[in-house]
Formats: structure tokens, C-alpha cells, sequence
């Protein structure tokens, strides 16, 4: 018994051990080597610009019919005087309402480069205009922040590149690589007027990007638990969707004499048993690589488990997995979102349907959700029905250059952060641009806080006049590096 423990006591010491030492080597790479950049520029300007533009109500509606078309072009004929110097020095062509600018490379040998962003809007939710600080359309600037729909999603992206663009001319820079912008107007509702045409056009006129640069991620400041430094995350995928409707099928009949089991009791336990088995997932791929990247920044204990995955892998994605934000970087996510049923408090229905938005990972298809769905509820009573939807995009190359100019410029601007690979959870325009370039990113250089996370299509969107100012530095690095390399 005696040597049973003490080889027992030997073996925990060396496990201990390995453990420890394996989380001391876990450490960040070497400092890179970025020379910091000194961009002057007239914040107030900036903001009088932006605030001007949140005042253009380019809203996107799901319905058409509801578009301000006055909106959109008095917003085109304000970017053409505002920043005249863009407009006169570039080729362009609107496509619709999407704006397309080229600015000529003297080496017509390299590949062009695209950055992007759009001007379109959410609408406000119906009764929250009462809940925001201030109006949503005003662009008010209080307090050193601009208030208004758009700040963050997405005319910070078009003017912060619109200024880019403006300094880079105004100081004489002359690309040798061909610079693409697109400005789109129908992001919110998939971008098919707009990307889907500009996409379009560049393959008939025989162009394919190096990369592209859509909005996306941000540089994260106290969003990722216990990393207490900026972290810049550029998403190189985003992810798909799925609708699918569960419809339950019943007899119906009066209230008053309910059966044992009905097309809603059914319907519910479909729903449940959906919320009980996700769709599979893991710490793996591009989300191993996003937190292999960021987890040697993060304090001891973290670091100890990141550091030995072989040991608490399981312990880690219980913890990922229990976070909204984490867990949908690790799966295919399963959101129940509409139900509908009765026509009549008592009549019991012959059919009830529950739609359940799935929004899918790279390594998950809409024909393998649809079957895990299927083999899940499907029964003589319960049926799966597609409304549509789309594959995730392809997972473009984290190594490449692109991604390095990408990556250096934001050095250049902020000192050596981390920058790390991500994986976008919504949609983008890049869905379109993704099929006309080799490698699609997507990033805003712009920094976003816990605080600020609730006002993207929520209420009281804004940003500050300063995180917006370094926004257009990390624009005029990135365009400037990227059209010279």
C-alpha cells in the first residue's frame, strides 16, 4: 500500500509540475517591431462630419416599400461635396445606391485591394425613442461623444475611410497597389443591391482582390475576461443562418376538452428537446487559434488552463459555453425566435410552428443542421421546414500578407497589442466581397468597450470623438500599408 501512495504523491507532484511549467512557457511572442505614427488630425472636424452624416435617416427595412429613397441620395450628394477631393481624385461608379471609388495603383501587376463599409442603417425599435439619451437621428455630440444610429454600425467605417482617403491625398500619397472602395447602402438587409452588384461588377471586369476589408470585429478593450490590454480582433470568417420552422400538426378542436397531447404541447417539447441537444461544438479550429492567441495575455489561472487544454479542455468549454459570446464562437447557435398557433383563445390549433434562427459555424453546413434538427424532433406529428438561408463563408488565410498589414498597422497605432484571428457571429457585406477576393477580413479599427456592445442595433448607439479619431488613423495606416505592399 505504502509505495501505492507514495507513487501516487510522485505522479500528482509531476503532474503539478508539467502543468505549471507548460503555463510558464505560455507567453505572448516577442514584442514585434512597429514603429509608432504620428497623425495629426482635426478631431472636431471629424466629428461635426460624422455627426452630420447620422442625421441622413438611410434606414433599411425589411420591406422596400418602406425605404426614404430621399434619404440615401441626399446622403450620395453630401459625401460628393463634403469630401470633394475623394470624389474628384477617384474613378467611381454607383452601383444603385452603393458607391464604388477606385483610386489607381501605378503597378497594374498587383492585385487590387478592397475597404469597406456601409452607410445603411437599422430602424430604431418602435417605443425606445424614449430611452435614448439622445435622439437617435440628432448625430448630437455631447460630452466628447457622438450620439446616433450609425455611430458604431456603420458610417464611423465610411467616414473614418472617407478621411483616410482625403488625408492620404491631401499629403501627396501615391498607391502602387489599386485601392477599391465601396460604400454599401442595403448591409442590414444582405447587401443584394448593393455588395452583391459591386461583387458582380469586379468579376465581369476580370478583378480579384488580394483582400478585402469589411466592417467586423474591433479592437476589444475589457471585452475578453481577463485580458486587462486593447486586443485587435480580425474576424476572417463569419458565419451562416439558418430558418428552419418545427411545425406540429394536431387534430384541434374546442378548449373546453383538451386532449392529452396537443399541436402546442407537442411543439414545446420539440423546442425544448432542440434547447437540450445544441447543435455539437468545441474549442477548436479558428477558435482555438483566436484564444491560443490571446490566452498567454490573460492572468495565471486562465493561462494555466488554456496552457493545458490536454488536461482541462472540458472544463474550458463548459466555461465557454456557458457564455452568450464565447459559446457562439464555439458552435452553431440554436435560437427559437417566432411562435405562432390558435386563431382564437379557445380553439385549439391544427398546426403550431416555432421558427429557430440557427447562425452557423464554419464547420457546420445548412444541410447538416437541418438533418441534427430532423433527427431530433421529426415524428408523425412534427415536421422541419426550411425557410432559407446561407452557408458560413470561407475561413480566409490568418497568415497571409493582408492580414500582417493589417495586423502592423494597428501597432503602428496602438504599441504592440495582441492581434488575434476571430470568427464573425453576424453577417456582412464581406459575404458578397468574399467571392472576388483571395483573403476577406473584417475589422473596424475602432475601439469598443462592454459599455458600448448594447447599441449596435440597440439603443443609445454612440462613440466617442476620440475613439473615432483613432478609428481613421488605423484607416489611413492600413490603407497607406496595404496600397504599398
Amino acid at each position: 500500500m505504502k509505495p501505492l501512495i507514495v507513487g501516487s504523491a510522485w505522479g500528482f507532484v509531476f503532474l503539478v509540475t508539467l502543468v505549471v511549467v507548460r503555463t510558464l512557457m505560455h507567453t505572448p511572442p516577442a514584442a514585434i517591431d512597429a514603429e509608432p505614427v504620428d497623425i495629426m488630425l482635426d478631431e472636431a472636424g471629424l466629428a461635426q462630419r460624422l455627426s452630420q452624416s447620422i442625421q441622413f435617416r438611410t434606414v433599411s427595412f425589411q420591406s422596400l416599400m418602406h425605404k426614404d429613397r430621399t434619404q440615401f441620395t441626399g446622403f450620395i450628394e453630401w459625401v460628393h461635396t463634403n469630401f470633394s477631393l475623394v470624389h474628384e481624385s477617384l474613378e467611381y461608379r454607383q452601383l444603385n445606391d452603393t458607391m464604388l471609388y477606385r483610386w489607381l495603383g501605378s503597378d497594374a501587376s498587383l492585385k487590387p485591394i478592397l475597404v469597406t463599409g456601409h452607410y445603411d442603417v437599422v430602424p430604431v425599435i418602435p417605443g425606445s425613442e424614449s430611452q435614448w439619451q439622445q435622439p437617435p437621428f440628432s448625430g448630437a455630440i455631447v460630452d466628447g461623444l457622438i450620439w446616433g444610429r450609425g455611430a458604431l454600425d456603420d458610417k464611423s467605417g465610411v467616414l473614418g475611410i472617407l478621411e483616410a482617403v482625403t488625408y492620404l491625398l491631401e499629403a501627396g500619397h501615391q498607391p502602387i497597389r489599386t485601392v477599391y472602395l465601396s460604400f454599401g447602402h442595403d448591409e442590414e438587409i444582405g447587401g443584394p443591391e448593393g455588395a452583391a452588384a459591386v461583387a458582380a461588377y469586379l468579376k465581369d471586369q476580370g478583378v480579384q482582390l488580394a483582400w478585402s476589408l469589411d466592417e467586423g470585429s474591433f479592437i476589444f478593450d475589457g471585452v475578453i475576461a481577463g485580458v486587462d490590454k486593447l486586443v485587435a480582433a480580425i474576424n476572417i470568417a463569419e458565419k451562416g443562418s439558418i430558418t428552419l420552422d418545427v411545425v406540429a400538426t394536431a387534430d384541434g378542436g374546442h378548449s373546453s376538452m383538451p386532449p392529452k397531447h396537443s399541436a402546442v404541447t407537442d411543439l414545446a417539447r420539440a423546442i425544448t428537446k432542440l434547447e437540450e441537444n445544441l447543435v455539437p461544438g468545441g474549442l477548436e479550429g479558428l477558435s482555438a487559434d483566436m484564444f491560443d492567441t490571446i490566452s498567454p495575455h490573460m492572468p495565471f489561472i486562465p493561462k494555466l488552463l488554456f496552457a493545458n487544454q490536454w488536461l482541462f479542455g472540458g472544463l474550458i468549454n463548459s466555461q465557454l459555453s456557458a457564455a452568450p459570446s464565447t459559446n457562439a464562437m464555439l458552435r452553431t447557435t440554436t435560437a427559437p425566435t417566432m411562435l405562432s398557433g390558435s386563431v382564437k383563445t379557445n380553439v385549439l390549433p391544427i398546426e403550431a410552428v416555432a421558427t429557430v434562427n440557427f447562425r452557423i459555424h464554419p464547420r457546420d453546413s445548412m444541410d447538416s443542421v437541418e438533418a441534427h434538427v430532423t433527427d431530433l424532433v421529426a415524428s408523425d406529428s412534427i415536421s422541419v421546414r426550411r425557410r432559407g438561408g446561407n452557408n458560413a463563408s470561407a475561413v480566409s488565410d490568418w497568415r497571409a500578407p493582408g492580414f500582417g498589414i493589417i495586423a502592423q498597422s494597428m501597432r503602428e497605432i496602438h504599441g504592440d497589442i495582441p492581434v488575434a484571428p476571430g470568427l464573425m457571429i453576424a453577417g456582412s457585406d464581406s459575404r458578397h466581397y468574399g467571392k472576388v477576393a483571395d483573403n476577406a477580413y473584417r475589422f473596424n479599427p475602432i475601439r469598443l468597450t462592454p459599455e458600448l456592445m448594447t447599441g449596435f442595433h440597440g439603443t443609445n448607439e454612440h462613440i466617442s470623438i476620440k475613439d473615432y479619431a483613432q478609428g481613421v488613423r488605423g484607416y489611413i495606416q492600413i490603407i497607406q500599408n496595404g496600397s504599398l505592399n
